[in-house]
């Protein structure tokens, strides 16, 4: 006789995915500054303790200038390395005429994460106001590998880390996650 067929309820779905260990993913940061050295990095330090005591690996720490050609030439770097999953950028992302990491990365997208960009203002303009308008932060997926870019303000990077991405990058965060995606990401 056949097995009843059964339904699993979301505090089911929670209660499975706490049993599971989390997934301790490859991250590489980038910041992105004309005035940073390793000393200054304040918002890559952030993000770098923020990610390693998630659990996760910090395989790579750049810095590099507000040059489109650079930054574009450090994320395709490591698009292109398999063992590099995800990349997270701080710095030049407002409206500066020296601000230009939407534009080197959003050619490099084969699929934007429009959602990221818009629950980082949300979530931003509790914390100030009508500001968070200046934030061009931007995600996507490019060669199965997830990019974040971020403010790079100390306070923006710790919004993006506590509030977004600690949960999305924990493979164990229920209802979904962008680490149970990773697999899937190369799909045809």
């Amino acid at each position: 006789m056949p097995e009843p067929i059964t339904s699993t309820t979301q505090s089911d779905r929670s209660t499975q995915a706490g049993a599971t260990e989390q997934a301790s993913l490859a991250i590489a940061v980038l910041t992105v500054s004309d005035t940073r050295t390793e000393a200054t990095d304040k918002s890559g330090a952030i993000l770098g303790e923020g990610l390693t005591t998630a659990g996760h690996q910090l395989v790579e720490k750049a810095i590099a200038p507000d040059d489109i050609y650079q930054i574009r030439a450090i994320v395709s770097r490591w698009i292109a390395d398999a063992a590099v999953q995800v990349i997270i950028t701080t710095g030049g992302t407002g409206l500066t005429g020296r601000d230009g990491t939407p534009e080197a990365i959003a050619p490099l997208l084969d699929k934007a994460i429009e959602g990221f960009g818009e629950l980082f203002r949300m979530i931003s303009y509790e914390e100030i106001g009508t500001s968070t308008i200046q934030s061009r932060a931007l995600a996507g997926v490019a060669n199965g590998t997830y990019i974040f870019c971020l403010p790079g303000s100390s306070g923006a990077c710790r919004t993006g880390w506590d509030k977004i991405l600690r949960s999305q990058l924990d493979s164990r965060h229920r209802p979904c996650n962008f680490a149970d995606l990773m697999p899937r990401l190369q799909e045809t």
